[in-house]
C-alpha cells in the first residue's frame, strides 16, 4: 500500500540520492535544466521556480518515501504531462511503481477537466514502458534523438492515455 503527498522539503535529499549517475538523472528527469552531481537543492529550486509543477512523492505504510513524480497541467488545462517518476531502489521490483503511477493518473484525473494524461519515456526504459502500457498508456509521436547520452543519442516516446481508457481499479 501507497499513499501519495506533496514533496516536502525533508524529501529533496533522499530523493536526490536515489540518482546514482549521470544516465539516471537524465532517465528520471529527461532534457532538464539538472546537472550532475544532483542533489536536492536542485529538485527544491525546480519546485520553487515553476509553482504548476505538482511535486510529489510517494510512500511506504511507515511514511517513509519509495518514490517520486511530477504532475503539470498542459496548456488549456485537458490535458496533464506526468513525468520525473521514480523509485525508489530498495523499493523496486515489488509493484510499487505501478501502483504510484496508477495513484499519479488518478490525481491527474481527479480533475474533471483533464480529459488525458501525457508522459514521455525513453525507447530503452522497457520495464518502465510495461507498466505505463499495463495501466493502459498508448503510444503517440516517437521522438528520435531526443537527447545525447554519452556520446549515444536517445529516443523518446510520448505515451498517451485518455480518460475513457483509464482504469482506475488496477
Amino acid at each position: 500500500m501507497i499513499s501519495v503527498r506533496a514533496l516536502e522539503p525533508a524529501d529533496a535529499p533522499v530523493v536526490a540520492s536515489w540518482i546514482d549517475g549521470p544516465e539516471a538523472l537524465v532517465t528520471w528527469s529527461g532534457n532538464t535544466l539538472f546537472t550532475w552531481p544532483f542533489d536536492g537543492r536542485q529538485l527544491l529550486g525546480l519546485s520553487a521556480a515553476d509553482p504548476d509543477r505538482r511535486l510529489m512523492v510517494a510512500t511506504g505504510p511507515d511514511g517513509t518515501p519509495v518514490g517520486h513524480f511530477g504532475l503539470r497541467a498542459q496548456p488549456g488545462g485537458r490535458s496533464v504531462r506526468l513525468g520525473m517518476v521514480l523509485v525508489a531502489p530498495s523499493a523496486r521490483g515489488r509493484g510499487r511503481g505501478a501502483a504510484m503511477v496508477a495513484a499519479a493518473v488518478g490525481a491527474a484525473f481527479a480533475d474533471p477537466r483533464v480529459e488525458r494524461v501525457e508522459l514521455g519515456v525513453y525507447a530503452h526504459n522497457e520495464r518502465a514502458r510495461r507498466i505505463y502500457e499495463r495501466l493502459g498508456f498508448r503510444e503517440g509521436e516517437e521522438h528520435p534523438r531526443s537527447v545525447e547520452v554519452g556520446g549515444a543519442w536517445w529516443t523518446s516516446t510520448t505515451m498517451i492515455l485518455p480518460r475513457d481508457a483509464w482504469r482506475p481499479s488496477e
